[in-house]
């Protein structure tokens, strides 16, 4: 078996099973879970009946580098987002299984083996970071974000040495869970760093489609290229889904778009990684991404949410609406785990120790404290878990 295997860690679902064990909550309580970033909104029925109308489709092997109908349609998305001046649905979009398991490749295409290899990290992060660093030979990096710091990734604390070693960084904007956005100096900085030191940035940007104010739409980092006159995106991909923007996490459908070069070879990687999305849900994507009134609709539910939770679980714990995505990010007045284990325990409501998503760096886990709140159930539910986490907190 592959040795780095054993480098892995229990993903925190798994961790919170074990931390649940023996619970009995009570049984009048209906469980509400608020851990998982899993959307509860129902998946709107143009991408369903679209599903369904290309059933046909099993019957063929779909191309790896899927249609062509499929990349423009996910090209003149993003260039309508994002004001692109151009972008070639042919060399600089691919479409992939759900962001997740391209985030995980990406690594294992882009890692040179031959050398001693770093992946810089946000921390707290997306576990996938971690292990798709892992998995292609590379040491993680951790940068904290933290209150502090604004949880913004500090750039500068890195040696220049480490920048020497590093091939990869991930950067996650929206931010999970602290939803946070960089900025266009943030992205001026971090392209600065890949044009001196040569490595590749991996953006995660599942969450940038929920936003609080419609008109004021998150930074990304295509965007941000354009804005600073990179227009042929050199050692830049982004990643995104319809997960999160379309109630859409079964689908497991997304794309990856950016610098031509990079994505050339990662779908040479492809090719034999044998990820090609089916036709059917090609076809149920190319509807998605071409409509928007159900993602304006999955806005505002969410800006409901958010309105409603917030000062309630305000009044307990140290929280605020985020820049983006769908995190309550609160400090909690005990050690994180325990506070989870007795929510769950005394008002049936799951949310995810912070510690849970962070890594130990000089002694500090910067997740520790928190509590990641995911506003993904429908707004009774999320309404009436604010009631029981602040009556929860009251007793603390």
């Amino acid at each position: 078996m592959n040795a780095d295997l054993a480098k892995l860690q229990p993903y925190p679902f798994e961790r919170l099973r074990a931390l649940f064990a023996g619970a009995t909550p009570p049984a009048a309580l209906p469980h509400i879970n608020l851990s998982i970033g899993e959307p509860k909104h129902a998946t709107p029925p143009l991408i369903k009946e679209a599903l369904v109308a290309h059933l046909g489709g099993l019957s063929n092997y779909p191309v790896t580098a899927g249609t062509d109908a499929l990349r423009q349609a996910v090209a003149a998305w993003l260039q309508r987002r994002y004001q692109l001046a151009s972008l070639d649905a042919a060399t600089q979009v691919l479409p992939v299984n759900g962001s997740r398991e391209a985030l995980f490749s990406f690594a294992q295409a882009v890692i040179d083996r031959s050398r001693e290899a770093i992946v810089v990290s946000p921390n707290p992060f997306y576990q996938i970071y971690e292990g798709a660093a892992l998995l292609a030979g590379a040491r993680p990096l951790f940068l904290p974000t933290t209150p502090a710091n604004g949880f913004r990734m500090d750039f500068a604390s890195v040696p220049p040495g480490e920048w020497a070693k590093a091939q990869l960084v991930y950067v996650c904007t929206p931010g999970n869970p602290t939803g946070r956005v960089m900025t266009l100096d943030e992205w001026r900085e971090l392209f600065a760093l890949s044009d001196k030191h040569g490595f590749v940035i991996a953006s995660d940007e599942c969450y940038s489609e929920i936003y609080f104010e419609e008109g004021k739409a998150p930074l990304g980092g295509l965007q941000a290229a354009g804005q600073l006159g990179r227009d042929r995106f050199e050692r830049l991909v982004v990643f995104g889904s319809l997960s999160k923007r379309s109630n859409a996490p079964g689908l497991r459908s997304g794309f990856v778009a950016g610098d031509a070069t990079i994505l050339r070879q990662f779908l040479l990687y492809r090719t034999y990684h044998g990820n090609a999305m089916s036709p059917p849900v090609q076809a149920a994507s190319i509807a998605a991404w071409n409509d928007e009134a159900h993602v304006a609709e999955n806005r505002r539910k969410y800006a409901s949410k958010f309105d409603g939770a917030t000062p309630v679980i305000g009044k307990v714990l140290a929280t605020q609406r985020p820049d983006a995505a769908f995190y309550l990010w609160a400090r909690t007045p005990i050690d994180d785990e325990r506070f989870a284990q007795r929510l769950y325990a005394e008002q049936h409501v799951t949310v995810l120790p912070g510690s849970y998503l962070s890594r130990t760096v000089n002694g500090h886990n910067p997740g520790a404290g928190f509590v990641r709140v995911a506003l993904v159930a429908e707004v009774p539910e999320v309404l009436q878990a604010a009631e029981r986490i602040a009556a929860f907190g009251a007793t603390l």
